[in-house]
Order: structure tokens, then C-alpha cells, then sequence
């Protein structure tokens, strides 16, 4: 029987995909796809429209700049999907900063049967696996794959009820600065925090830095969209340029964790039940396993 043939242009679907046990399906992917490791050897089916290794307030900018004028964020190689021969394409429609949409694959005149995932909460996730796996043929395997997410959850859930709750607030950008919103507000109620700023299944939004300095949270949590834990170390730099800054409690205290915001903490997929995990080791100390300190987010003034 020939295996289907996918093109994956969303991270999270990836996973999703190799989660399901369909990972040999996978020919071509995004430019952000990178767990598991070997996807990496797939050929890369789109890239950024502009250089993304420039300051943040430039990436914020220039996209601004590119939403006014009708550019395109992505480029997509048409003829490399077509020469690959997909039988089904994955893309999202929840953002279109964040992730390559059908609507960039239709200006690249690429036309294969395609699934739209959009998810703004940890069900929506879960919606979006099942999706998957009814596409692809995969109805079987999907429950417990969800179960799996699910018990690991609830295994955060239970280690940290009855801690104190610890005041918390999450950066998805930091210039401007964005609270996280979308399944990120019930990853820290799953891990016992209580976040200051940012609602269940609303979009990450921009925000005055008075709003961030009135809430002074004990922990703030740093994990840029798209930015891997390198990445996202470079903007301690550019968040000690603010003048309220070495006023906040998280600061003079040592508790603000930068992350790895690309896989974790932006990523609608298989890494969410990590991603509270994560949460719980910060606020907490509780771990699962093998700490993921030093490996995927690091304590303020840790070097790279």
C-alpha cells in the first residue's frame, strides 16, 4: 500500500503527525519544523519573506510595515511542493504572523488538498489532533495519543495543588511588549500560578509597560514567538534598556525565566504538556523527570 504523502507547514502539525506513529508519511516541511530531530532532513518548503535575526522592535516593524503594504510574511517554494507530490498539505489559519497560512500557499500557486488547524486553547489542541488523525487515516490511534496529553497534564495538575500560587506574568514579545494569551493562561492554572495579565483562548496582545510594572508579578516568564532559548536570551539586553525595568519584583528577586518560546510556550502541538511542566519547575521547583533547566529556559543573567 503507498504510504500518503504529507507537506507539513506548521511546526505543531509535525509533531502531531510523528505523534500519530505517521512520521514516514512526512516528505516536505516548514522552515520552522525541527522535533523530532530528523525532520530537520526533510526538505524545507517555505522561509522567512526578511531577516528575522534583527532586533526584535525591527522584526516587530517590519511586519507592521508588511501588513500595511499586502507583502507576503513567508516565502514558499511552489515548485519544491509540487515536485514532491503531496497528497495532503498542513497548514494554520489562527495567526498569520506566526505561522505560513493557506493563504500564502494560494499566492504561490500551489493547489493540493490541504487541512487548516487553528487553536486558541489546550481542547482546541486536542481538536486539532483528532483533525489530523481523521485525515490521514489515523481515527484509531488519536484517542490515545489525547489520553496521553491528557494524563500528563493532569500529573502537573497534581503535583503542584495545594503550593502557593506565585503571581505570574508571560512575555510573548518585548518590543512592544505582548502578554501571552491563547492555551498559555490554562498551562499556568494547570501548573498552580496565578497569571496577572492575559486570558484562556484570546489572542497574545500588546501592552503598555505600565501594565507590567502595576502588576509586578513575583515571576515573569520570558519566551518570545519563534525565538529558540538562544534567541531569546539576547532580549534580556534589550528589556534592561527600559527604565522601569530594575524596578520590578521578578528582577530584584532573580525570578525571571527566559525560555524557548519557538518549541514551547508558542507552539500549538505535542509540546503543551512540557510547556506546563516547564511552568511547574519554575514557579515551583517541581520536576518531571530530568530537570529542563539549563537545556530549555535559563535563570536572568545566565549565560548562553
Amino acid at each position: 500500500m503507498n504510504l500518503m504523502r504529507i507537506v507539513s507547514l506548521l511546526a505543531s502539525a509535525t509533531e502531531i503527525v510523528c505523534a500519530l506513529g505517521a512520521g514516514e508519511m512526512l516528505v516536505g516541511r516548514s522552515h520552522e519544523c525541527d522535533s523530532p530531530t530528523w525532520v530537520r532532513r526533510l526538505p524545507a518548503c517555505s522561509a522567512p519573506a526578511f531577516d528575522v535575526s534583527v532586533s526584535s522592535g525591527a522584526i516587530d516593524a517590519e511586519v507592521g510595515r508588511r501588513f500595511a503594504a499586502g507583502e507576503d510574511l513567508y516565502r514558499i517554494n511552489g515548485d519544491l511542493i509540487r515536485d514532491l507530490k503531496p497528497d495532503l498539505l498542513i497548514a494554520q489559519s489562527h495567526c498569520e504572523v506566526c505561522a505560513v497560512t493557506p493563504g500564502n500557499v494560494e499566492k504561490a500557486g500551489v493547489c493540493f488538498p490541504t487541512v487548516t488547524l487553528s487553536a486558541s486553547s489546550v481542547e482546541g489542541i486536542f481538536r486539532s489532533i483528532a483533525q489530523v488523525g481523521a485525515r490521514i487515516g489515523l481515527e484509531e490511534e488519536t484517542p490515545a495519543v489525547i489520553t496521553h496529553e491528557r494524563r500528563r497534564l493532569q500529573a502537573v495538575r497534581n503535583s503542584t495543588a495545594g503550593l502557593r500560587r506565585p503571581t505570574i506574568v508571560m512575555l510573548e514579545w518585548t518590543d512592544p511588549l505582548f502578554a501571552m494569551g491563547n492555551w498559555s493562561p490554562e498551562l499556568v492554572e494547570i501548573a498552580n500560578g496565578d497569571l496577572l495579565i492575559g486570558k484562556p483562548g484570546e489572542y497574545s496582545a500588546a501592552m503598555a509597560a505600565e501594565k507590567l510594572v502595576v502588576a509586578d508579578p513575583e515571576f515573569l516568564i520570558v519566551a518570545p514567538c519563534g525565538f529558540d532559548l538562544e534567541r531569546t536570551l539576547r532580549e534580556q539586553s534589550v528589556l534592561e534598556q527600559n527604565p522601569w525595568w530594575p524596578g520590578l519584583r521578578a528582577v530584584r528577586e532573580g525570578k525571571v525565566a527566559f525560555a524557548d518560546g519557538n518549541r514551547f510556550f508558542n507552539r500549538s502541538g505535542m509540546t503543551i504538556s512540557q510547556t506546563a511542566e516547564i511552568i511547574a519547575e519554575i514557579v515551583h521547583g517541581v520536576t518531571f523527570g530530568a530537570p529542563t533547566h539549563g537545556e530549555h529556559w535559563k535563570w536572568i543573567g545566565e549565560k548562553i
